[in-house]
C-alpha cells in the first residue's frame, strides 16, 4: 500500500475513499467479533490525503459553479438581447407596414383628389368654352343683323 508521500497528488477524494474501502476489505478479521484490524497509520494517511485534496476539489467545484453561473448569466443576457432585438425588429416592421399603409392611403387620396380636380377643370373648361361660343354666336347674330340691316338700307336707297 502507498504511503502519504507516495500517493498521486492528482488523486481525487473518491479514489482515496475507494482505497480506504479496499484496505478495509483486505483487513484481517478478529475471530468471533465481526470486527477487523486496520493499520492505524495507513488509515490516517488516507484521511490526511483527503484533507490535502479536499481544498483543491472545493476550489474546483466552486470554480465550476461560478463558471456555470457565468455561462447561464451570459446566456440569459444574450437571450434577452435577442428577444429585445426581435421585438425592436417587429416594431420596426409594424411601423414600416403602417408607414407603407399610410403612404398608399395618401397616394389613393391624392389620385382621387386629382381625378376630382380633373373632372372639375373639364367641367369648368366646357362651361367656359360654351360661354365663349354663346358670346361669339350672340355677337355674330348681332353682326349678321347689322349686315342685313345695312344691306337692306343700301338696297332700298
Amino acid at each position: 500500500m502507498k504511503g502519504l508521500n507516495e500517493m498521486d497528488m492528482d488523486m481525487d477524494i473518491m479514489e482515496i475513499v475507494d482505497m480506504m474501502e479496499e484496505a478495509i476489505e483486505k483487513a484481517s478479521a478478529v475471530p468471533l467479533t465481526g470486527k477487523v484490524m486496520i493499520d492505524k497509520g495507513e488509515l490516517l494517511d488516507y484521511i490526511q490525503e483527503i484533507r490535502l485534496v479536499y481544498p483543491d476539489e472545493l476550489k474546483e467545484a466552486k470554480w465550476v459553479k461560478e463558471e456555470r453561473q457565468r455561462i447561464l448569466s451570459e446566456a440569459e443576457n444574450r437571450a434577452e438581447a435577442i428577444q429585445k432585438n426581435a421585438e425592436e425588429t417587429q416594431m420596426q416592421l409594424i411601423d414600416e407596414h403602417e408607414i407603407t399603409k399610410a403612404a398608399y392611403e395618401q397616394a389613393n387620396e391624392l389620385v382621387n383628389a386629382a381625378q376630382q380636380k380633373s373632372i372639375e377643370i373639364k367641367t369648368d373648361t366646357d362651361q367656359y368654352v360654351d360661354d365663349v361660343l354663346n358670346d361669339v354666336e350672340h355677337r355674330l347674330d348681332l353682326l349678321l343683323r347689322k349686315v342685313r340691316e345695312d344691306r337692306g338700307y343700301f338696297n332700298n336707297n
